[in-house]
């Protein structure tokens, strides 16, 4: 093959014109792409919406100097809620985010009772509350209303199975649109269900 420059492509260049490059090659992890996504959203004041901070004690700072303090220990002040909340059309957002390499199925322990009780409250407050999975050896992100999340956890904590399976996303779960700006177009399906 001839190039324009007479030279080869470097070598990551080469690998991604051999991978021709997928969304499943992008390298970009669930968080990334929702951060990205909120981003734009607030670019373009369509909506604020932020990654919560996880609440942190710090115990131990080393200061070498000022401008290179280095934290040495430290411990969660409490659980964390949910990853995201914010306001869109006059309405409280608020969502956790899960990526998974299974393939059949999302486990539940991957999400803990007190986000569970959390999410409930929202939801009894008028918030718009749900889960977005990303199914990476699919390379496909699922919506998931909170009411249908709870379901599976009840169930689970009545004998049920302890998952809930890809077929079931598949079906029930909204499949969220990926684009170039808005890589993980949440409130495009937000839209469809509450608006």
């Amino acid at each position: 093959m001839k190039y324009p420059n007479g030279k080869k492509p470097s070598s990551s260049i080469q690998q991604q014109i051999n991978n021709k490059t997928s969304f499943s090659n992008r390298g970009m992890t669930l968080e990334e792409d929702i951060n990205e996504t909120n981003n734009y959203y607030l670019l373009q004041n369509k909506a604020v919406i932020h990654k919560k901070p996880t609440p942190v004690q710090i115990v131990k700072v080393d200061y070498p100097k000022r401008s290179a303090a280095v934290i040495k220990e430290g411990y969660f002040k409490q659980a964390s809620t949910t990853d995201y909340n914010g306001i869109y059309r006059h309405r409280y957002i608020d969502f956790e985010a899960k990526e998974t390499k299974n393939k059949t199925s999302f486990p539940l322990a991957n999400i803990h009772e007190h986000q569970i009780n959390h999410m409930k409250s929202v939801v009894d407050h008028g918030g718009i509350c749900f889960l977005i999975i990303r199914f990476s050896s699919h390379s496909e992100t699922f919506f998931l209303p909170a009411m249908k999340l709870f379901t599976f956890w009840e169930s689970q904590n009545n004998g049920g199975r302890k998952s809930i399976p890809y077929s079931f996303m598949k079906r029930e779960g909204i499949k969220i649109p990926f684009k170039l700006h808005e890589r993980v177009d949440y409130l495009s399906v937000i839209d469809q269900i509450y608006f």
